[in-house]
C-alpha cells in the first residue's frame, strides 16, 4: 500500500516547515551539502499498524542538514523509513514484523533531495530534485 503512494524515502522537512520556502530557495540552501548516509535498524510498529525502520546511525548529519535548510526553525524530527503508514488501510504485510524478508540493518547513502506533494489520497508527485554534493564543473 505504502509503495503505491510513494517510493521509499526519508522525510527531510515537513510541509508546514517549508510552507514559506519554494523549491528554488530550498535547493539553494542545500547547495554544497554532501550526500547523507543513514543506517536503519530492525522494523518497529508505530501508531497501531504502522511499521518503520528507525535510524540507528547518522542522525546528527541528518539534523545538521535540517538546520541548513530550516535554520533556527528546525524542530525535532527523527529520520526513519516508513514501510506501512497507519493512515493507510491495514494490509496483510503489516503483521510481518519478524519476517525474514525485512532487514535487521540497512545503510543507505542519499545522493539527492526531492520536493514532493500529495493531493488528497493520490500518489505523491515529485515537484523537483537536486543532487547532494559539490557542484560539478566541466571545462572544455
Amino acid at each position: 500500500m505504502q509503495a503505491r503512494l510513494i517510493a521509499a524515502h526519508v522525510t527531510l522537512c515537513r510541509e508546514d516547515e517549508i510552507a514559506d520556502l519554494d523549491r528554488v530557495r530550498l535547493f539553494e540552501r542545500l547547495r554544497g551539502v554532501g550526500p547523507l548516509r543513514l543506517e536503519f535498524g530492525p522494523a518497529e510498529r508505530f501508531q497501531g499498524h504502522g511499521i518503520l525502520l528507525p535510524c540507528v546511525a547518522g542522525e546528527a548529519d541528518f539534523q545538521a542538514m535540517r538546520r541548513e535548510v530550516l535554520g533556527s526553525a528546525a524542530r525535532g524530527h527523527a529520520p526513519h523509513l516508513t514501510l506501512a503508514h497507519p493512515r493507510n488501510p491495514r494490509a496483510a504485510g503489516n503483521l510481518l514484523l519478524d519476517s525474514p524478508g525485512l532487514p535487521r540493518h540497512i545503510a543507505i547513502t542519499f545522493l539527492a533531495v526531492s520536493m514532493i506533494r500529495q493531493y488528497g489520497g493520490q500518489p505523491w508527485q515529485q515537484l523537483g530534485r537536486t543532487t547532494l554534493g559539490p557542484a560539478v564543473v566541466s571545462a572544455d
